[in-house]
């Protein structure tokens, strides 16, 4: 996307950068540190984090190569969960350490000190590029791990995290790699979890690349609303509030032919139940059993399992981070659909870093609609 207004300088970021300090002798720093695991049987709560002040980085601690960047917004990410546990149960993510400082899954900053041989310039916007980034104020980082962000003048630098970051990259890569869409035959697509972050981009997502009717599962009726009215869903079902194999009667009576799962659970029991012949199950993740001791993916009841079986349904784990060759293909189309308005973000934003755990406690919870990110002040 072509950078067209001064989203690249300090002054548009609305922080107090003291650069000349920075350069010169250490400064004042925040961040949020892990300090108690909250037990793979419970849900983690604000004191599990810890904000504290710490000494921010200067040019000593900077080698060639390197950068000093000012966060502006943190994605707050479901994955972080699994992380808490001594044992995180995924393959691609370390537990954290009692003590260590939080590193999410991805954020958005703007380069405070580059050095001679970085090739960003100060007040560059860049993002993270299959990193992790810290909970902090103020870091250190390789200029490998970064990538530099040009947005048009409509956007917020927090629209790199509501919809061309890891979310966005997730629902598309998820529907063209796992879905196997037929664009020569009606196909109805289903997701859980449809007012979050990858939820709420997958259901536009496949009807962009050819499904016929869009439902998505959540847990309000406001969220039902905003699919439906505002990001252009032919239904959607309030599982707090109805029947889910009753509302599917009701609004596919053709079946479901591909199911993006976020939730796992009774959720996606009633889902495949209702599945045609040959259709897809894609996992994307299963919030619903983040804060037990299960396996992930879970184990299936043994009727869903026999009903799989019998129906010839796929049922495939879908993770992202696995399709780094096709990032920069990826986060192209969806600049240009975003570009194109066929595709709306939505996002939660809290404000202040001393917010974090709070934005991570109430997402787990699903008090976000799209994107939960926190503004960092």
């Amino acid at each position: 996307m072509d950078d067209s207004r001064s989203l690249q300088s300090c002054s548009s970021c609305d922080c107090d950068c003291d650069i000349n300090g920075i350069e010169q002798s250490s400064v004042q720093n925040r961040r949020v540190v892990f300090i108690k695991r909250p037990g793979e049987n419970n849900p983690p709560t604000v004191d599990c984090f810890q904000c504290e002040d710490c000494e921010g980085p200067t040019l000593a601690d900077v080698k060639n190569g390197h950068c000093i960047v000012r966060t502006l917004y943190l994605s707050i990410d479901p994955a972080l969960r699994c992380r808490m546990n001594s044992r995180t149960k995924v393959d691609y993510l370390a537990a954290f350490e009692v003590g260590q400082l939080i590193d999410g899954m991805e954020g958005v900053g703007v380069i405070e000190v580059p050095t001679e041989s970085c090739h960003f310039k100060k007040g560059d916007l860049v993002t993270s590029v299959g990193r992790l980034w810290p909970w902090s104020k103020l870091f250190v980082a390789d200029q490998q791990d970064l990538a530099k962000v040009n947005l048009p003048p409509a956007y917020s630098p927090s629209t790199v995290l509501s919809c061309v970051g890891i979310s966005g990259m997730a629902a598309l890569l998820a529907i063209r790699k796992k879905g196997e869409i037929d664009r020569n035959r009606p196909q109805t697509f289903i997701v859980s979890a449809a007012a979050g972050s990858v939820g709420c981009l997958a259901g536009q997502i496949a009807r962009i690349e050819g499904c016929t009717k869009i439902i998505g599962i959540c847990g309000s009726e406001e969220k039902c609303e905003i699919l439906i009215n505002e990001l252009g869903f032919d239904g959607a079902i309030n599982y707090k509030m109805e029947s889910v194999p009753d509302r599917l009667n009701v609004l596919a009576p053709e079946g479901i032919d591909i199911y993006l799962d976020n939730v796992g659970g009774f959720i996606s029991d009633a889902v495949i139940a209702h599945m045609n012949r040959g259709g897809r199950v894609i996992i994307c993740g299963q919030i619903s059993v983040y804060n037990t001791d299960l396996p992930y993916p879970p184990p299936l009841p043994e009727k869903t399992a026999e009903i799989i079986a019998e129906k010839g349904i796929k049922r495939d784990r879908f993770i992202a981070l696995s399709y780094k060759d096709d990032i920069d293909a990826t986060v192209a189309q969806l600049s240009r659909w975003l570009q194109e308005n066929r595709l709306r973000s939505k996002e939660t934003i809290y404000h202040g870093l001393d917010k974090a755990p709070k934005a991570f406690v109430d997402m787990m919870s699903g008090k976000n609609i799209g994107k939960m990110m926190v503004r960092v002040d």
